[in-house]
């Protein structure tokens, strides 16, 4: 009887210990799950916040970081008074560029041909007519894009556009670097040029005066479906739609001269090229506003940043080879 009894004895401690221990299990799974389920809402609340702050760094960079009213620069030319005109008037022949000054294939075309440009337009034989836009800011973040053009815009009404538009290139910070869009680097290099810095231009500057212009302007050109920036046209033409002969500083010079020998008014347009590029009798050329005569297919390709957003590099392609050769 005796061993019977410690027999059910034995069994019903046994039962019991398994029975404590399933207990202890399930407490311990249910801990388990807790932590995970608290561990997975702190990390969906951290992805929310992640989330919201680049969606609210995104909304201060690109083309409409700034709204307000639209002001152009004093003398702006073209459709819609997106464009600042430099050269004569009744300059025969109509360089028409769309240009970033945080793109880096932009400065390489303004290096290699602006001797010449400038050269063209002191002989009254050619005006361009500049289009400012961000595709930058877009693409790499960050305002530069938006602020230097704007500060350029504002030199532009104290008539000092043509040496500041080049002491931005000649001062460009890496693509990445976003040293423009802060203000102080803009009014510092203003005071390289006689006469630019004065209360009326950083005020201009600093108030972003002519921010939605600008904004206004990188829609034109988003319109244009232009393949990248610089995006240059003669007369309407592309300058690098032909690959295998681009126009280079030198084949620009010629071209430009031999239109010239007619005297104004005297180079020679296509039909649709007249619409956006060719002088009118009553004044200033008329610019494109986005959708130039040439073909979007034929647009220059950006060796800094595509009009799509896509990456490139940093230095010129082979396709613009007519901007690093310097020929």
């Amino acid at each position: 009887m005796n061993d019977g009894a410690n027999r059910d004895t034995t069994k019903r401690s046994a039962r019991e210990r398994l029975q404590a221990e399933r207990e202890r299990q399930k407490a311990k799974d249910k801990r388990r799950r807790t932590l995970v389920v608290s561990a997975a809402v702190v990390g969906v609340l951290g992805l929310a916040a992640v989330v919201g702050l680049i969606a609210a760094n995104a909304g201060k960079g690109g083309s409409s970081a700034k709204g307000g009213p639209l002001v152009a620069p004093s003398g702006a030319t073209g459709k819609d008074a997106l464009a600042i005109q430099t050269g004569k008037d009744e300059a025969p022949s109509t360089l028409t560029v769309w240009e970033d000054f945080r793109c880096p294939a932009c400065k390489a075309f303004e290096t290699n041909y602006r001797e010449t440009v400038h050269e063209l337009e002191a002989k009254g034989l050619l005006k361009v007519e500049y289009h400012l836009v961000t595709l930058i800011d877009g693409n790499m973040s960050g305002s530069g894009s938006l602020k230097s053009a704007n500060a350029a815009a504002c030199a532009q009404d104290a008539g000092k556009f043509p040496a500041y538009h080049d002491l931005l290139f000649d001062n460009q910070p890496e693509e990445a670097n976003d040293a423009y869009g802060k203000n102080a680097k803009l009014l510092e290099l203003a005071g390289k040029v006689d006469g630019l810095d004065t209360p009326g231009f950083r005020t201009c500057v600093e108030d972003g005066t002519h921010d939605s212009w600008v904004n206004k302007s990188q829609d034109a050109f988003r319109a244009g479906k232009f393949r990248g920036t610089p995006t240059v046209l003669l007369d309407g033409t592309d300058i690098f739609a032909d690959q295998n002969n681009p126009i280079t500083p030198q084949k620009l010079k010629e071209k430009v001269e031999a239109a010239g020998k007619g005297g104004p008014g005297g180079a020679k347009t296509s039909p649709s090229a007249s619409r956006s590029a060719a002088p009118s009798p009553s004044g200033p050329a008329k610019a494109s506003s986005g959708r130039s005569a040439a073909s979007p297919s034929s647009s220059a390709r950006s060796a800094g940043r595509s009009a799509t957003g896509t990456a490139g590099s940093a230095t010129l392609s082979p396709e613009h080879s007519g901007t690093s050769g310097g020929h």
